[in-house]
């Protein structure tokens, strides 16, 4: 009878050493994992071993989803190299490689580290990642491999997609040929970093699908891809690395990316109810989202039809073509480009433009960045880089602009190079404005005088004696006026570019600008054919800097380095009118 209790206390320490053997989530030198034997994350989530795929089966060393009933695989080991037959086994080498061996013994698959450790040793986390570490290190996420730099076709929380700048290492991801496939397919989803970086997913090295710039909130072209409260997205860029991201935010939630082997990115999300995949949004949308079908400088709106149309101010390079729904020659411009006369046309809701030759400063503003655009020739469209909190930073283009699309909502505004005969496209808003400054010129003059008459009626009265001098230094004690740097006016105007320019009057011509602090600025010009001199110039700046009546727009200061030049407050638009005493209205359409 005791002998019997004792066998039977055998039987139940030896099913409880299996039960407990099964369970273990690492390996260390001298234990390896044979076909039938698995690895199982400490939570439970992810289960790692041998599967059998394709027809006929054959064996492959992967990762799954162990709290789920269908069976879906995250990570391939041996997907170039299948087993034939079930005589897998999985080791840990003593340098800290792990190898897969089949049946005769010869090495199938190996992670290829070869690093002295005192006692490495591999573990499946409860986030799908396969590491080895060192079970004597310091630190336990200090991982010598791990399976998360070399995944397949999915896209895991925690996961990175891009690259060490250091070392060169890229993360990507590469399709199943089918799904029932793993062996390699035709299909890469990877971080393009030429220009400023961009995910696209190629066939070969050709492009299939590109999301356009990170902008701070989203990828350009992916506006559905909003935040939410199931998971949160990001891209990093630093000297060190560039790569995209995401963590779940609801650990009862079970999400994951995958490369289909059609080329499609999609994301699916488990519902326990169904008992399946249900997808919760595709990268690309529609036939919109595949790359340049609409041509250079062609935009596609997927609720047009036809979807393609060229942007405004440019034309089918070949009209035949375009009739004949063949788009891929794209567009080009309708007049042709005069770098010291150019202008910027604002294009908005857009999908911003391939960035591979594109030029990117974090620190600029997109007044900076429109003076680096409009400085050099090469430069065909700038924008923000950020669009968060009114937008910052500089993205600049260098090449033809290829693949845009529009949107009804969350798009992007593009700023592009044209020429100066099509400033009829220019935003209504800017055309106001220089309608306005222009009468403002033309009759303010006049109200001025008005004005000015007066008031030098009652100086006179009192007897003001003016001070004399012959520039701004001279009386700048008595009025207190700010001098302003050539440089610094220059530099708010875009170099007292044409398109700055608001009218002309008999003084000389005035131009908008921006200081840096972000104040808009009227700047007026001495013109060296003007009928009016040093000493109209100097009256002025004494009248109007000692008036600084209500109904006179505010003198900020002046400028005499090499040009004559008075800096007003900009009057912004439909104001004119309330600083003439209400005596000049009118509307335009």
């Amino acid at each position: 009878m005791k002998s019997f209790v004792a066998l039977s206390m055998c039987l139940v320490l030896f099913s409880c050493n299996a039960l407990l053997s099964n369970a273990l989530d690492t390996i260390a030198i001298n234990q390896s994992i044979r076909d039938g034997e698995n690895l199982i994350s400490a939570g439970g989530t992810f289960e790692l071993g041998f599967f059998s795929e394709g027809d006929p089966p054959k064996r492959y060393l992967g990762i799954w989803y162990k709290k789920i009933t269908t069976m879906t695989i995250v990570w391939v080991a041996n997907r170039v190299a299948p087993l034939a037959d079930a005589s897998g086994t999985l080791r840990v080498t003593s340098h800290g490689s792990l190898v897969l061996l089949d049946g005769n013994g010869s090495d199938i698959w190996s992670s290829n580290l070869s690093i002295p450790v005192r006692n490495p040793v591999a573990q499946l986390l409860d986030s799908g990642n396969l590491v080895v570490r060192d079970a004597e290190g310091s630190d336990p996420n200090n991982f010598l491999w791990q399976s998360f730099d070399y995944p397949t076709d999915t896209f895991l929380a925690g996961m990175k997609i891009g690259w060490n700048r250091t070392s060169g290492f890229n993360r990507y991801f590469l399709s199943w040929k089918s799904i029932h496939d793993p062996s390699p397919g035709d299909f890469t989803y990877q971080l393009d970093p030429n220009g400023y970086p961009q995910l696209v997913v190629k066939q070969g090295s050709d492009i299939k699908f590109r999301s356009g710039p990170w902008n701070g909130l989203r990828w350009s072209g992916t506006p559905n891809l909003n935040p939410n409260p199931y998971y949160r997205y990001g891209f990093v860029l630093n000297e060190e690395e560039m790569y995209y991201h995401y963590e779940l935010l609801d650990s009862s939630v079970i999400s994951r990316m995958i490369l289909m082997p059609n080329g499609m990115v999609e994301r699916f999300t488990w519902i326990d109810r169904t008992r399946g995949w249900k997808i919760y949004l595709t990268a690309s949308m529609d036939q919109c989202d595949n790359y340049a079908s609409c041509g250079a400088y062609g935009t596609c709106r997927i609720d047009f039809s036809p979807k393609c149309r060229c942007l405004k101010g440019f034309v089918p390079q070949f009209s035949r073509e375009w009739d004949l729904l063949d788009w891929s020659n794209g567009c080009v411009r309708r007049n042709h480009l005069d770098c010291e006369k150019d202008i910027f046309v604002k294009y908005s809701w857009l999908k911003l433009p391939d960035t591979r030759s594109s030029w990117f400063n974090e620190s600029m503003n997109l007044q900076d960045c429109k003076v680096v655009c409009i400085k050099n020739c090469s430069c065909m469209a700038y924008s923000n880089l950020d669009i968060r909190d009114g937008g910052s930073g500089c993205l600049l283009w260098f090449d033809k602009l290829i693949d845009i699309r529009e949107f009804s909502d969350y798009g992007q505004d593009l700023y592009i190079r044209m020429a100066a005969s099509e400033s009829a496209l220019l935003p209504s808003h800017q055309k106001k404005h220089k309608l306005v400054m222009g009468l403002a010129v033309s009759f303010g003059s006049v109200f001025l005088i008005l004005v000015l008459t007066i008031c030098v009626l009652q100086w006179k009265k009192k007897k003001m004696k003016l001070p004399e001098g012959d520039n701004c230094e001279n009386q700048k004690e008595d009025l207190e006026l700010p001098l302003f740097d050539l440089s610094t006016v220059a530099l708010a105007t875009n170099y007292f570019s044409s398109d700055n320019k608001l009218g002309e009057g008999g003084f000389g011509p005035v131009y908008k600008g921006v200081l840096r602090g972000g104040q808009e600025i009227a700047v007026k010009m001495l013109s060296k054919n003007s009928r009016q001199g040093l000493h109209e110039f100097k009256n002025e700046v004494l009248y109007v800097s000692r008036l600084q009546h209500r109904n006179l727009v505010k003198l900020l200061g002046c400028c005499i380095e090499e040009e004559n030049l008075l800096i007003y407050e900009f009057v912004p638009n439909r104001s004119l009118d309330s600083f003439l005493f209400g005596l000049l209205t009118f509307s335009i359409p």
